[in-house]
């Protein structure tokens, strides 16, 4: 198999090792000694209002199809977090929002994702995205709590009621107890 690396070159020859200077196994070229690292996935989202309502897009596509979650998925090279939150509210509910600040940062180590949800507010009216089914405009008791489709929502939609009325706070990290559900 032949590997295009990020430095440009391309080999056939990658080894499994751990390199001078560190203490993980990486894939390492036999030929030139370029250390192929492979990081983790940045996920940006928000949880987006407007008054007492909240965006929740149905997912159209794996994983999780037909199941509800908020605006959010993979940064692209070259934007900041903050644009690709924008970005995924655009893509996925047609959605323009204000970002407010830094939610919660949620780690998910067996999936090797971080992700970082904002607090938003919509300016916009809202339609499904080629990534969405539907998308809402919900109040609190009219969440679809038993088909959200990740355990992040949850946190994110909670950590948003434990701030609603709040201008400033510290972001949230995993809840307590949740190892069992990101490892």
């Amino acid at each position: 198999m032949t590997d295009q690396l990020a430095n440009g070159f391309i080999s056939q020859d990658f080894k499994h090792e751990i390199p001078d200077g560190d203490d993980r196994i990486r894939r390492v070229c036999s030929h030139c000694q370029f250390v192929d690292y492979i990081n983790p996935k940045i996920v940006a989202g928000s949880v987006v209002t407007k008054r007492d309502k909240i965006v929740l897009c149905k997912r159209a596509i794996a994983p999780r199809k037909g199941f509800w979650t908020l605006p959010a998925g993979f940064m692209e090279e070259g934007e900041s977090v903050d644009q690709a939150a924008m970005r995924e509210a655009r893509e996925e509910a047609n959605a323009e929002i204000r970002l407010e600040q830094v939610l919660a940062i949620y780690s998910v180590p067996r999936i090797s994702q971080v992700q970082v949800m904002f607090r938003a507010e919509l300016l916009s009216d809202i339609s499904a995205g080629p990534e969405s089914e539907e998308v809402g405009l919900f109040d609190w008791k009219g969440i679809p709590w038993a088909n959200l489709a990740f355990p992040t929502v949850v946190w994110a939609l909670t950590h948003y009621a434990q701030t609603r009325n709040l201008r400033a706070f510290s972001p949230f990290l995993n809840p307590a107890g949740t190892d069992g559900v990101t490892r």
